[in-house]
This record gives structure tokens, C-alpha cells and sequence, in this order.
């Protein structure tokens, strides 16, 4: 078998795969301690550049997250050893949404009574995907027929 390799994501494939996406996780320290938790997002796009809006409810340990965050969506082929990987690290803040907004990009979280709304504005977004080894073909044909 011949090892596989990583290949860093252009800036455009990260952001079609977060655009494409819906559920990710949220990393930040709590107490000295990381701590990374599954959440509903979208990617949201004005001419200023991307960020990421995010619902939870009121009083949450996400919503009283501190400023620093790190947010990350992959897919993994288990089978095949295969996938890619997208981080966001940028500065979390609460917001106040207009209707128009709300409705735009609504992250529709799959958890009812979200009505705190918070905004990943990215410093990076990176990516790579892992391409997974190739594997050798252990029989010869010739030899069984």
C-alpha cells in the first residue's frame, strides 16, 4: 500500500464547502479547558467577506464563549481513507439580526428556541483533503488461470 497524501484547499474550495454545509463545530477555552461543541451555521457573504452566523439558545456556554473561536466542518470515507477538512479561526460576537437578515440566512437550527444569534468573522479559513494511500493489488491474475 502506498501512503496517501494532504493537499491544502484553495480559499474558493473552502468556502463552497462551508457554503454548502449546515452542521459544524465550534472550539473555545472555558476555564482553561478547549472545549468544541456541534452547531448549525451558515455562511454568510457580504462585500466585506464571509462570516459565519451561528444560533443558540440564550444563556449557553456558546453564546458567553470568549472573542477567540475555532470552527471546523469536515467529511471523512472511512473505507477509502479519504476526506477534507475546513478551519475557520476568527473573533465570535453577539448580534442583533434584522428580520431581513433572520430571514436570509437563518442557519435553521435543528434545536428549538435559538434566538441568540452570534457571527464567526474569520482571520483564516483553511482546508486540505486527504487523498488516501493506493492500494496494491495483492494477486496476479496469471497465477490462477
Amino acid at each position: 500500500m502506498n501512503g496517501g497524501r494532504l493537499e491544502p484547499l484553495s480559499q474558493e474550495t473552502c468556502l463552497r464547502l462551508l457554503r454548502e454545509g449546515s452542521i459544524g463545530r465550534i472550539a473555545f477555552v472555558v476555564d482553561d479547558d478547549p472545549l468544541i461543541l456541534p452547531v448549525n451555521y451558515r455562511l454568510v457573504e457580504p462585500s466585506a467577506g464571509p462570516l459565519l452566523a451561528v444560533r443558540t439558545q440564550s444563556g449557553t456556554v456558546i453564546e458567553q464563549a470568549p472573542s477567540s473561536v475555532a470552527f471546523e466542518i469536515d467529511c471523512i470515507d472511512a473505507i477509502h481513507h479519504e476526506g477534507w477538512s475546513v478551519l475557520v479561526r476568527g473573533e465570535l460576537s453577539r448580534a442583533t439580526m434584522s428580520p431581513k437578515f433572520q430571514e436570509l440566512y437563518d442557519p435553521k437550527s435543528w434545536v428549538a428556541d435559538r434566538e441568540s444569534w452570534l457571527l464567526i468573522d474569520p482571520w483564516t479559513i483553511t482546508g486540505r483533503e486527504l487523498h488516501g494511500a493506493e492500494i496494491a493489488w495483492p494477486f496476479h491474475p496469471g497465477e490462477y488461470v
